[in-house]
């Protein structure tokens, strides 16, 4: 258990000096261990006749602001959501973005030049001293290089690991604090939360990763015509500064100024979730910070627009385990299976084994069947997340860590589809990418693919088994044996080995066959059904045969 250090005490106090100061006593004063003080608010005389002079919004911006890193990371992760907060202070919250007030230029330009390890003016051409942008992490500066090409410098901000660090170990006082008082503290499980947290915006201070996030992203969507990504000039990047192509388009938040310009929205907004849904269940690496501050569009053609990203500081991935529950409940869910739903939550064990399956599908129904066959204009997910709290209160459900940048996500999706294209069906347009998913892992293709990872290491192991078992026969005609081994375990042995050695030439051959056939019916020039392509057929058939009876002689 942490301790509440007199330095962490001190940063409790100027949390709540800092929302007083901003006008936000009502925040400090909800405290449990503040109510039955509330009335000393009114005796102070220096509240009598206070008067605030900006709204509650710019109030809630500018104390996060003041507060630091953490809190403005959190207030750009709830800036999305407008269908939770007021209007005006979602406004206010969304300059959280790229609005921080920047670090001096002259700190920008020493932290440039003491990492690259030369003056900025052999560096760049042109440099711009005044920052493009200012976020709560770093800021970037726009720059010409010697050969013509315009790109932006990310640059660190100074000394702000350490601010980080300070308030996360706060964090770490309060969840434990959570866990051990409150009464669901335990379920949620805080301190698992804010380690993932921890982890997440540490690594966004390391631009080298970074880098490489960007990198491996524009290399899964290379050619792609839904998404983007700028160059990284590797020789420039360093653990604080990073140095990118600069991309041209329209903030994804600028709705007025796509429609002006005749963008389709519709397939903005599709393209959309299918970048989500092909980062998460085909590539397994997805961009985990997808605010609009991030998200730009490229309006050269406004009947085929595209996404621009920038920011890749955090990235998210998942255990196969972990993909292939999601997958199954997206699966279940689009297809109202809620008893599948159910029983995937047990068999995952976020659910105790000893609930009743028929309850917890109910309760799902319940929660779920509202939602369907609406456009997302008329969906609250707001809504449905606190009814499925509710109903993981009731069945102990337990919170995620892992899962967090996924649900973060996923939010910050919501979000952008609903401002894009109010009447997008998002079951109908994430259903082809989840059918295809589970095709890949279960069905033929499954099949095929698994074999073909599997194939060279199966053709590396089978000229080896000839010799190891003669190896073996001959020791046991020496009487040597295999230690700790019987004579009728030794030949109950050299009878499985000689099993398993038929079963992989099966499976080589059978394998063989399968692909075979499948590349023949692939390549055929006329259509496969006019029975002009037999051997094919009849290859891919005895294949599949063999690939069979290669599994029963293992199982």
């Amino acid at each position: 258990m942490r301790h509440l250090h007199p330095s962490q005490l001190l940063r409790l106090i100027t949390i709540n000096r800092v929302l007083i100061r901003h006008g936000l006593d009502d925040v400090v004063l909800t405290i449990r261990l503040l109510r039955s003080v509330r009335f000393l608010r009114y005796l102070g005389p220096w509240n009598w006749f206070r008067t605030v002079p900006y709204g509650r919004g710019e109030r809630i911006r500018r104390a996060l602001e003041d507060l630091g890193p953490i809190f403005i990371k959190f207030g750009q992760m709830i800036s999305t959501r407008r269908d939770l907060l007021p209007e005006d202070i979602a406004v206010e919250l969304a300059k959280l973005q790229d609005r921080v007030p920047p670090f001096p230029n002259e700190q920008a330009r020493a932290i440039i030049e003491k990492s690259l390890g030369r003056p900025i003016e052999s560096l760049f051409a042109s440099f711009e001293e005044t920052p493009m942008a200012s976020a709560s992490i770093a800021q970037v500066h726009g720059a010409v290089m010697h050969d013509g090409r315009r790109v932006v410098v990310k640059v660190v901000r100074p000394n702000i690991e350490k601010a980080i660090r300070r308030d996360v170990e706060l964090m770490y006082v309060i969840a434990e604090l959570t866990e051990r008082y409150w009464p669901e503290g335990k379920r949620l499980r805080p301190v698992e939360v804010v380690a993932e947290y921890e982890q997440t915006i540490l690594d966004e201070l390391d631009l080298l990763r970074e880098a490489a996030n960007a990198s491996q992203i524009r290399r899964n969507f290379e050619n792609s015509n839904v998404l983007y990504m700028p160059e990284v000039f590797w020789d420039y990047c360093r653990k604080d500064v990073m140095v990118m192509e600069r991309i041209q388009g329209v903030p994804v938040s600028d709705v007025a100024t796509l429609k002006a310009l005749g963008v389709d929205l519709k397939l903005l907004a599709e393209r959309g979730v299918e970048i989500f849904f092909t980062q998460v269940f085909r590539h397994n690496f997805f961009h985990a910070d997808m605010h609009p501050g991030n998200i730009f569009i490229d309006v050269s053609d406004p009947a085929d627009p595209s996404y621009l990203a920038v920011d890749f500081g955090i990235v998210g991935t998942l255990s196969p385990a972990d993909q292939r529950y999601l997958a199954e409940n997206f699966y279940a869910f689009f297809n109202r299976d809620y008893a599948r739903v159910a029983e995937l939550h047990v068999e995952s064990g976020w659910v105790p084994p000893d609930v009743r399956i028929t309850e917890l599908e109910a309760a799902i129904r319940t929660v779920c069947e509202p939602i369907f066959e609406k456009p997302l204009k008329d969906i609250s997910f707001g809504y449905v997340l606190v009814r499925l709290f509710q109903t993981a209160r009731r069945f102990n459900m337990e919170v995620q860590p892992q899962l967090v940048l996924l649900e973060k996500t996923l939010l910050n999706i919501e979000g952008m589809g609903r401002d894009l294209y109010p009447e997008l069906d998002l079951w109908q347009t994430a259903r082809p990418f989840i059918q295809r998913w589970m095709d890949e892992q279960v069905g033929v293709r499954a099949l095929v693919k698994g074999f073909r990872r599997n194939l060279p290491l199966i053709l590396e192991k089978a000229p080896d088994m000839p010799g190891l078992i003669h190896e073996a026969l001959r020791l046991q005609a020496r009487g040597v044996g295999v230690r700790g081994m019987d004579k009728a375990q030794f030949q109950a042995l050299r009878a499985e080995v000689r099993e398993g050695n038929r079963a992989t030439i099966l499976a080589v051959a059978g394998g063989s066959l399968l692909i075979s056939g499948v590349l023949l019916l692939t390549l055929a020039p006329a259509p496969v059904m006019t029975g002009a392509p037999w051997p094919a057929w009849l290859a891919g058939i005895a294949g599949l045969g063999m690939l069979l009876l290669a599994w029963l002689r293992r199982a």
